[in-house]
Parts: C-alpha cells; structure tokens; sequence
C-alpha cells in the first residue's frame, strides 16, 4: 500500500460538487409538496377556497376519537333536534385520494350541513391519517378507531349528552366521498352484517361516493378519461404511488376489492350497500364492477350513475339538479334500511 496521501479538494469545491438543493418531487392540489429528500410540506389552506355556509340551522361541534394521535372528528346536528325524536347517525368520511382534505376544509362542512339538514341525522365527519406519512392501512384503521367512539358513547356512564340526547344508536350508516368510500368499504368487510362488535351501535347500511378503489390493470374510464377531468389519472396514480403500503402495489387488497390476494367476497356477510358514481368519472368503471359484482352474488347493493357528473359533483356543486337528487337517493336508502 502507498503511503502517499491523496490531498482532499478545497472545501469549496466540495461543497459545491455535492451540495444539492432538494426539488419538488410531487404535488397534490397545492396543500401538498414532497420533495426529492424526503421532506414533507402541508400548506395549512384548503384546496378548495370556497366560504363556509353557516346559516345556524345546523349546530356543530369537535370531538377527539383517538387522542393518542389527537385525531378529531366534526359532529353536526339540525338546530331542531330535540330529545323527543331521535335522529339516524350518518357517517360522511372525507375524500382526498388519502393524501389531503380534512374535516374542517369548507367543503367538507357545507357538504355535512347538507347532509345534516337534507337527511334530518346526526352527521359524524372524522379526520383520518394522511399519506405519504402514514401509508395505508392507516387511514382504514382510524375509520375504524371513529367508529369505535360512536360505540364507547353508546355505552359511557358520562357520555356527551349533546350526541346522545338526540342519536339513535341503532340506526347508523357509514358513508364516505372518494378515499372516504374506500375506507367505507373496508368497514363492512371488516364489520360484516349487523356489525356485532359495535354493540348497541348498529349499522345498517353504507354508502359510498364515488369510491377510490384501483388494480394494476386499468379500466376503461381510467385509459380512455379525459386529462382536463377534475380527477384525471394523472393525479389518480400520483394518489396511489403516495399512500399504497409499502413496496405494495394497487392490487393490494385494501385498494383492490377483486385483486389476487383480496378476500372472497362472494362469501361475505355484507349489510345492504349503495354505490354511487358520475358518469364521467374516471373512477366509474371500478365503482359499476363493483356494485355489479357484489349484487351477483346476492348482495343488497344499489348503483346510482349520474349521466355527465365528474368526480365529487355533489361536494363541487351541492345546489345542482344531480346534487338533490342524489340526497333524495340517500334519505330513502336510510328510510328503508332503518333497523
């Protein structure tokens, strides 16, 4: 061996010849930036700028359902409620491809007054885990964890009177937009018919909007949609790329409710399920499978398609002709399948 030494460049150099800025490496709707070493930035502001419509007719309030992770979801009540009748429980999960949104983005809260006012329940919007983050399955198991809350109120010594004065346990559906549909899904996978662990809460349905479920393979309307769609698959698979687990792929059974290592679902007990799609979203093809599939196999499941509606049309627009027409849909779902 030499024992020469090999002189060390000038510290300038060295800096120069390795010190690299890091650079935006993906981007989701301007609330969300990665970049190429690692770091995360979340903008505090929605992405959706729109004025919260807050008229009074609807009270509201936040609840903390894990407060390991202070996760908080938004409960909402018709100003009317009275202890003398009690409301069904409607669940809206929010949308965001599991990378962005939040209970307490404008959107989601005018949706929920919506909801509130239009469906005459108690409305529970919870915040769940977001990706690249906490990758999947995280968001499904805070779905979870805010359901298990609706049960420990069901059952407490002390429970928030503001909830239960004017809830009926026994009648719950757990709806979700988008992600939110997802996460939906895998509940009553996981839950099955009667959900028997929420006892005394009782879900008897679910509704998913326009659920965000993918596959390896494309469909039609992920191949063929337009780039100008408000959920093209540019950003769909910018969604997934950001929060499927860890060296998974969209196949996983979380994402892909027919993938090769999905469970069967022919055999499942599954409470009754409505689907709901615009007929130009790129996701409409895996949501019609998906109701088409699943009532084959004698499965109480309804699809609802809105001719020419993109993605999330009933959140965008809540006052069009589609938009009312879908929340007639949903109060007779929860008409009929009320326990």
């Amino acid at each position: 061996m030499s024992d020469t030494a090999i002189p060390e460049a000038p510290a300038a150099v060295s800096a120069s010849a390795t010190a690299t800025e890091p650079y935006e490496v993906d981007e989701c709707r301007g609330v969300l930036r990665v970049y190429s070493d690692g770091s995360i930035v979340r903008s505090t502001k929605p992405s959706f700028e729109v004025p919260v419509e807050d008229d009074g007719s609807v009270l509201w309030k936040d609840a903390v359902f894990d407060p390991e992770r202070n996760l908080q979801l938004r409960l909402y009540k018709p100003a009317t409620a009275t202890s003398s009748k009690k409301l069904p429980i409607f669940y809206y999960i929010h949308g965001g491809g599991f990378c962005i949104g939040s209970r307490a983005w404008p959107n989601c809260q005018n949706y929920c007054f919506k909801l509130a006012k239009g469906l005459e329940a108690v409305i529970i919007s919870p915040d769940y885990r977001l990706a690249p983050e906490n990758r999947l399955p995280a968001a499904i198991e805070d779905g979870f964890m805010a359901v298990k809350w609706l049960q420990a109120q069901a059952v407490a010594d002390k429970p928030d009177t503001w909830l239960t004065d004017v809830a009926d346990f026994g009648s719950v559906i757990i709806s979700g937009d988008s992600a939110g549909g997802n996460i939906s899904h895998n509940l009553a996978v996981k839950l099955g018919a009667g959900s028997p662990e929420l006892a005394p809460v009782r879900v008897n349905g679910y509704v998913l909007l326009a659920p965000f479920f993918g596959g390896t393979v494309l469909t039609k309307s992920e191949a063929e949609g337009p780039t100008a769609a408000f959920l093209n698959w540019e950003l769909i698979d910018r969604f997934w790329r950001l929060s499927v687990p860890a060296g998974e792929t969209t196949d996983h059974p979380l994402i892909n409710p027919f993938g090769p290592l999905s469970p069967n679902l022919e055999t499942a007990d599954l409470d009754p399920i409505l689907v709901v799609c615009g007929g130009s979203d790129l996701l409409k093809d895996r949501a019609e499978e998906y109701a088409k599939k699943l009532k084959g196999w004698g499965k109480k499941v309804e699809y609802e398609e809105f001719e020419g509606q993109q993605h999330g049309f009933f959140t965008i627009n809540p006052n069009s002709e589609s938009s009312k027409k879908l929340m007639g849909i949903i109060k007779q779902f929860i008409t009929e399948y009320s326990a």
